[in-house]
């Protein structure tokens, strides 16, 4: 059973409180530096900031239902070499588990790093969020989506709801988290609840002069399963449409045919860790005759060239590893529901392997092993 501790939210104000927590971290020398949300000055827009001064965890704002990036991308890049101090990262369960993917990929390391994940709703789409930010409302924002949400009301932000990715993620409490702050199936604006998923965690909690207890959580597995339970609905629904909408190779090219080729999803995918994309080389190069040719054999050539093979591509190398926080939709200039395509190839494909995208470090890779009797349907063998 997992060790429970508990924070008191002081005046409902559950950023605050948390912000409380994190400077905690600081001042009692767990870690040296905390990955988190940072709300910035303008347009109260949030980003991940590094945090070394406990002043700067004012502006925190862990639960901002913003995603401008996924985290993952930066953890690796603290930790892609061996750090001299520990730090603490607060991230989303999609955040978490792309960054168990990059750490199985030789991209991170989870040594020296204390992972924290909130219980997560859910965040609007970039463009969405800059209307809601640009009201000025800050932290106040993020209690009152946070209320709304859990009292079934939905975002009460109008002309905003949150993303396709967040509406099908089945996994809104990350399992590799050190600490899970739990706020579902609890009264977040009085208590919320701190869970120890590993050695590490009761450690850091112990560290803190956290009192914890063995407590049946009944009620938060109740919320949860009913959240998992609609978002699963909605999965299926859209798997059963993405499926439809490119069921031929010419269905395939109308759903693609608004990408510019801009290498967007590309860039803000985070288990997509190539140094050397074959995308970014001379083998598309084209030399402009090429283009002619095409374009005679043809009648008429459609520019850019190879958007298609570049998407058949990105699933051939990710759909393994997609654990679907949906940043490749988000940033798409012109709206292509990449997400949906990427979520759809790669649930089939991780359920052919039997395996989830970052749902442990211990499982290997699909691709990275080599199993003598696997798919014996396919290559002829025998179980």
């Amino acid at each position: 059973m997992s060790k429970i501790g508990k924070i008191t939210v002081k005046d409902r104000d559950t950023v605050s409180s948390l912000q409380d927590f994190l400077k905690l971290l600081l001042q009692k020398g767990a870690v040296e530096a905390v990955l988190v949300q940072q709300r910035l000055a303008i347009n109260n827009a949030v980003m991940p900031a590094l945090i070394t001064d406990i002043e700067n965890l004012g502006q925190a704002d862990p639960l901002a239902p913003a995603f401008a990036l996924n985290g993952a991308r930066m953890l690796s890049r603290l930790t892609r070499k061996p750090l001299d101090a520990p730090i603490a990262a607060v991230m989303r369960p999609c955040e978490i588990r792309a960054f168990v993917e990059l750490v199985k990929l030789k991209q991170g390391s989870v040594d020296n790093v204390i992972l924290i994940s909130a219980d997560c709703l859910g965040a609007y789409p970039n463009n969405d969020y800059a209307k809601v930010a640009g009201m000025g409302a800050g932290a106040e924002s993020t209690l009152s989506f946070y209320r709304n949400i859990i009292s079934g009301k939905g975002t009460a932000a109008q002309d905003a709801d949150i993303s396709p990715a967040c509406k099908s993620c089945e996994h809104p409490a990350a399992v590799n988290a050190d600490i899970t702050i739990g706020l579902l199936g609890t009264n977040m604006e009085e208590n919320l609840l701190l869970i120890a998923n590993t050695p590490k965690g009761e450690k850091l909690l112990a560290d803190l002069g956290v009192k914890v207890e063995d407590e049946p959580l009944d009620g938060r597995k109740s919320a949860l399963d009913a959240l998992v339970g609609e978002r699963i609905e909605y999965r299926d629904r859209m798997f059963a449409r993405t499926s439809e909408a490119v069921s031929s190779v010419e269905k395939l090219m109308g759903y693609l045919r608004a990408c510019v080729n801009c290498h967007n999803c590309r860039v803000a995918c985070p288990v997509c860790y190539c140094r050397e994309c074959v995308f970014t080389t001379d083998v598309f190069d084209h030399e402009p005759a090429q283009y002619l040719r095409w374009a005679k054999r043809r009648g008429a050539l459609k520019m850019p060239t190879d958007t298609v093979f570049f998407h058949l591509t990105r699933l051939a190398h990710m759909s393994a590893a997609c654990i679907g926080c949906g940043q490749c939709s988000n940033a798409c200039p012109n709206d292509v529901p990449v997400m949906e395509l990427f979520r759809t190839v790669a649930h089939g494909v991780q359920g052919a392997f039997g395996y989830g995208a970052g749902a442990s470090l211990e499982d290997e890779p699909p691709l990275s092993v080599f199993h003598e009797k696997e798919f014996c349907e396919v290559t002829g063998g025998h179980d």
